[in-house]
């Protein structure tokens, strides 16, 4: 059944609509801590042929060109951009930035794995280093009641002062997960990813090896959004809004004066 104008019209509407989204979500969140913008995908839906090339004109001839009529767009995927964001300075012991590539290893409700950038743990009433929803960071590490000058390596070794001691006591050590296709973790919200198929599986290992980005003490990585950019975006985005819904007026009109005339 062959697509109409209109119908091609709407899938536009719709992809923009989609698009929109994905801006309205990076701007949202241009102050979430370690946050990566998405990008937006888009695909062409099947080809109507017509007429294919090649295809036999006559009994000596063949047409050189063919007639392919697209039946309009869709969003394919969303990316995620993992660019590095600026590290800002916070001064708190256990704010932890990554400057590199890797995640932090959190362990989520009911024992499934999450990884996130976003390091502004703290210590729960156990002494445990946590996020902020309470989630046990991964390798567990547990501060003494008491300790004092918490230092954390750019490897993820994590000291600290102990009463009656000294000299710091090493209290355990970090690791940072790494995959090889970032991209292909799924978000699942609170700043937390999850491994897929696609992704492949978490490789562990100390901050700085193999790839691994260090981790900086003392200091969060922001959102790598860039307002600018998001902007630009914004105003194609709708512009391009604004052109299919005019294709639907335009259409619209058509078909109504073919229907007054025939």
């Amino acid at each position: 059944m062959p697509v109409s104008a209109l119908q091609v019209a709407r899938t536009g509407l719709e992809a923009q609509d989609a698009r929109m989204r994905v801006v309205a979500n990076n701007l949202a969140n241009v102050g979430t801590t370690a946050f990566k913008r998405d990008r937006a995908n888009f695909a062409t839906l099947a080809y109507q042929d017509a007429r294919i090339a090649g295809q036999r004109s006559s009994g000596e001839t063949a047409y050189a060109t063919g007639l392919n009529l697209g039946t309009g767009v869709a969003i394919q995927s969303t990316s995620q951009i993992v660019t590095q964001g600026a590290l800002n300075t916070t001064g708190n012991a256990l704010d932890l930035a990554l400057d590199g590539d890797g995640y932090f290893q959190v362990e989520l409700p009911g024992g499934q794995l999450g990884y996130t950038r976003a390091g502004n743990f703290t210590v729960s009433a156990e002494g445990q280093v946590v996020t902020q929803q309470g989630y046990v960071v991964q390798p567990a590490i547990t501060i003494p009641e008491g300790a004092s000058a918490i230092s954390v390596s750019p490897d993820g070794i994590v000291s600290a002062q102990l009463p009656g001691e000294s000299e710091s006591a090493e209290l355990g050590q970090l690791q940072i997960a790494s995959f090889s296709n970032p991209a292909g973790l799924r978000a699942i919200g609170d700043n937390f990813l999850v491994e897929t198929g696609a992704s492949g599986v978490a490789q562990l290992g100390p901050g700085g090896e193999n790839g691994r980005g260090g981790i900086r003490q003392g200091m969060l990585e922001a959102s790598n959004v860039n307002i600018v950019e998001e902007l630009v975006d914004m105003i194609e985005c709708q512009r391009a809004y604004e052109i299919n819904s005019k294709m639907v007026s335009s259409v619209d009109e058509m078909l109504r004066n073919a229907n007054q005339t025939l």
